[in-house]
């Protein structure tokens, strides 16, 4: 199965952009969760609206699926402006970018996702525009070119990123707000998939909410995901009520187990204890043993395994914990000499 069609994927489905839409919260009281990045940028919004002015460069970084889109929305329309959504990879030469800012209102909210894959050249124009709100045009050749600047409407950019490391010191230096966004705690997912039900118009109780959000690995996309799947089950088989136990039949059908774990973490487990010994191994033998790319199981499976304490990393690979032995129902073994306390 490619890794854009796991259930448990944090990234958008191609079937899922319009519901998701209509998912997203408008408005920091619809926003649930990262309470303190919320209050933070309610008092920025708040005293940029005071002044008149445009809100500060917005930088938010974070794993898929945590609310980096919805919070930029909610920006704009706490400004009482509009949101021009683009990404990285969409930004292939300098006109794209000047197409779009030269056009942006007062006070208006360009978004960028995936801001860490801008293209040099484009980077280079958005340093006067997000500085000085002016940007350069080169016009005529050789020694009859001249610059021309041309200014731009104050605005604010908000940039989404998971991998800040990957951001240009120049670039980065240019934001005046930063926060990190991190994953959910249950009942957070659980107040999360209560509204959405609402929205959706499908009956749930607090079991139910609980049940998905216990296996949506922290993160809001994933428990939106799943409500949609329970819905459908609960729908044909239990008269359209989700409660703890349809909602606990529904997901245990989709390969969904009770820690959040689907077909693939398991199988990456499998293969670490059943035929690496439980560890330490490379990562690259893991993915040749059970037919599947490295890169999938760095960006979409690890990093949860390493959040819920089921592997660790090493300097010789990685290692299967207590936990993740006995989530799979397998007796671990005594501690070995230099193991630590994995196995105590």
């Amino acid at each position: 199965m490619p890794d854009s069609a796991r259930i448990l994927s944090r990234e958008v489905l191609p079937e899922e952009v319009q519901v998701e839409r209509q998912l997203r919260p408008q408005r920091f009281d619809d926003f649930v969760g990262q309470r303190a990045a919320v209050e933070s940028l309610q008092v920025s919004v708040e005293a940029a609206r005071q002044r008149g002015d445009a809100l500060d460069h917005v930088l938010l970084y974070g794993p898929p699926g945590v609310g980096k889109t919805s919070l930029a929305t909610i920006l704009a329309n706490e400004m009482e402006a509009q949101v021009v959504p683009t990404s990285g990879p969409a930004l292939e030469r300098g006109a794209d970018l000047m197409g779009i800012v030269t056009n942006l209102a007062v006070r208006d909210v360009l978004f960028i996702d995936e801001v860490h894959r801008l293209p040099r050249i484009v980077e280079e124009l958005l340093y006067p525009a997000m500085e000085d709100f002016a940007v350069n045009f080169v016009i005529d050749k050789g020694l009859h070119a001249r610059t021309l600047k041309y200014a731009l409407q104050p605005f604010t950019l908000v940039a989404a990123t998971t991998r800040p490391g990957m951001l240009s010191a120049p670039l980065r230096e240019r934001f005046g707000i930063f926060h990190h966004l991190d994953f959910y705690s249950e009942a957070e997912l659980a107040r999360i998939v209560v509204r959405s039900a609402a929205i959706l118009g499908a009956g749930i109780d607090p079991g139910g909410a609980e049940e998905i959000a216990r296996r949506a690995r922290g993160t809001p996309r994933i428990a939106n995901r799943l409500l949609r799947r329970v819905r459908d089950y609960a729908q044909v088989r239990s008269d359209g009520a989700i409660t703890r136990e349809s909602a606990r039949a529904a997901l245990d059908r989709e390969g969904v187990d009770a820690r959040g774990l689907d077909r693939l973490d398991r199988r990456f487990l499998t293969a670490v204890i059943e035929q690496y010994g439980g560890g330490p191994v490379g990562l690259e033998a893991v993915a040749a043993t059970i037919n599947d790319e490295a890169e999938t199981l760095a960006e979409m499976v690890e990093p949860y395994l390493l959040k819920i304490g089921f592997i660790v990393r090493s300097p010789n690979g990685r290692r299967a914990t207590r936990e993740a032995y006995l989530h799979l129902g397998t007796t671990p073994p005594a501690a070995a000499a230099g193991q630590g306390g994995l196995f105590e």
